[in-house]
């Protein structure tokens, strides 16, 4: 139990980001296709887990000091560090195995993850700024990951969406981390203890930076959606998604501007609106993709 907690399938909600392509493509439906981005996205869970072990694994004594991190099951004791790191290790060659299996270009995309996200935890998250771009690539190749396993041809508009898009949220995280301090420096808690990093930005910086990458996703998806419509002759619906594709990202700021989005699968899970604005989106895209 103590392992399938570590391995925080919470977080495997992140890796719905698999289905965007094909989605945006009309093809996910098609057998091959579905297919394959079910095993991208089970790919995802199995290598993203095992990271979560790896930086669990670093960061056990640092995280005994958080005051929510410390209930992880390796801090709190329940999961010894061997035990954890030898899963990790199972779950990152069976989920590459997999990748490598469906395709090649699937394969190298969660390979490119796996490196990046050890990078990540052994050095890169206490650098301000290219642990925001880290964060961000990490949703991007998600995205990627769809098109990678059925080869998608993936539009340049779709990058720039999930590109700033991932960087609007990963700065609305820090932002939240970053206001989470406040009320440790209050409850006499040292705020290196959350993440150090964040002795490098301010928060007028942060604001700044989500700010203006919600203003590119929002400019991108426009252009983006009109493109979708007009190539498969879908009628209004690709342009009526940007209604609510705008509702769901202004409605997530909202969580951002709060200080409350460091986790964003729990932005989305507790708030119904933002889950029926996400399913009105992909009902209105979709049948903008699909031509009908």
């Amino acid at each position: 139990m103590a392992l399938a907690v570590a391995m925080r399938p919470r977080h495997w909600l992140k890796n719905v980001l698999v289905f965007a392509a094909p989605l945006a493509s009309g093809t996910l439906f098609e057998p091959r296709v579905l297919v394959a981005t079910f095993g991208a996205f089970a790919g995802f869970c199995l290598v993203a887990s095992a990271m979560y072990l790896v930086n669990d694994a670093r960061d056990a004594e640092a995280d005994r000091a958080h005051p929510r991190k410390r209930t992880r099951p390796i801090a709190a004791g329940d999961l010894s560090v061997p035990v954890a790191l030898a899963a990790a290790v199972v779950l990152l060659v069976i989920g590459l195995g997999l990748g490598f299996l469906i395709a090649p270009a699937l394969g190298w995309v969660l390979a490119g993850y796996a490196a990046m996200t050890v990078a990540y935890s052994l050095y890169l998250k206490d650098e301000p700024v290219v642990d925001l771009v880290v964060i961000a690539l990490g949703f991007l190749l998600r995205a990627i990951a769809g098109g990678a396993a059925s080869g998608i041809p993936i539009s340049n508009w779709f990058l720039i969406v999930a590109g700033f898009g991932s960087l609007f949220m990963a700065a609305g995280k820090r932002y939240s981390e970053f206001e989470r301090v406040k009320s440790l420096r209050d409850e006499g808690i040292d705020p290196g203890a959350l993440r150090r990093s964040l002795a490098g930005y301010t928060s007028g910086y942060l604001r700044f930076v989500w700010a203006i990458s919600a203003s590119v996703t929002v400019t991108a998806y426009c252009l983006w959606a009109f493109e979708v419509g007009e190539a498969s002759g879908g009628g209004p619906w690709g342009v009526l998604s940007v209604l609510p594709f705008v509702t769901a990202l202004l409605r997530y700021a909202v969580d951002v501007d709060a200080g409350t989005a460091e986790a964003p699968e729990d932005v989305v899970l507790r708030d119904p609106v933002l889950i029926v604005t996400g399913v009105l989106w992909a009902a209105l895209f979709g049948l903008g993709a699909w031509g009908v």
